[in-house]
């Protein structure tokens, strides 16, 4: 089967997309933009820490202190420092979780760190291949329950345009497979807020009263958060 081998910035999707580059890369960026990426950058920007949640095990996750914490930005703007919660996703936890058993590095990118977590990947790579893995939706969930058993990928443009972001700021590290190139020739010639609320996950989010959560997923590169899987837990 042929894939992305001799290139140095590659890009693939969903879990598929981890078992299919996690043993060649240096480095994987799980990208999650609405929401699980988002809200870990903005708990890591706050000197906080997150220990993703495979959407198998929710049931058994370990609520958060504070009740109020979840899986929404918003909800997480006054996190204090020191936190460590536990969020499940269908998407970006999971996706994180599957990642720690490839050994590469791990790095939890968005919109809102691209840029950063762009340097750290030419870094910590040291002139490796970086993977970056749009995590996509999965049909059959509910994000506002915390319901479901997961379907198969939907593709989402939130985060393919997310990937696109942390791609462009790695250009110029080497060479591009055609799937990394497009994603980032995609975040240059788009806006970001349209998008994120023209695309059904917005969309979805804005309806059900959460614009906030969509607003600050859109905030390109505000953060110098770099958020690193170690130990199972996503930290500064």
């Amino acid at each position: 089967m042929f894939g992305q081998e001799g290139y140095r910035l590659r890009l693939e999707w969903g879990a598929e997309g981890v078992a299919a580059l996690g043993g060649q890369c240096a480095v994987l960026v799980i990208v999650d933009v609405l929401s699980f990426s988002t809200a870990v950058d903005i708990v890591v920007g706050r000197g906080g820490s997150v220990r993703p949640v495979r959407w198998a095990d929710r049931s058994s996750a370990a609520r958060p202190a504070d009740p109020s914490w979840s899986l929404r930005p918003s909800s997480l703007v006054s996190v204090p420092a020191g936190t460590e919660l536990e969020l499940p996703s269908a998407n970006g936890a999971t996706l994180c979780d599957l990642a720690a058993s490839t050994g590469a590095i791990v790095l939890a990118g968005c919109l809102r760190n691209a840029h950063a977590v762009a340097l750290a990947a030419r870094s910590l790579a040291a002139d490796g291949p970086i993977g970056v893995v749009p995590a996509g939706e999965r049909w059959g969930v509910n994000i506002f329950t915390n319901t479901g058993e997961l379907g198969p990928l939907r593709p989402a443009v939130e985060d393919l345009l997310g990937a696109g972001a942390v791609m462009a700021s790695l250009l110029g590290y080497g060479s591009a497979s055609v799937e990394a190139a497009l994603a980032a020739e995609m975040y240059a010639r788009e806006s970001v807020e349209d998008v994120l609320t023209g695309c059904v996950s917005g969309r979805e989010l804005i309806a059900a009263g959460h614009a906030a959560d969509v607003t600050l997923a859109s905030e390109v590169n505000v953060s110098t958060a770099v958020p690193r899987l170690t130990d199972g837990v996503l930290r500064p």
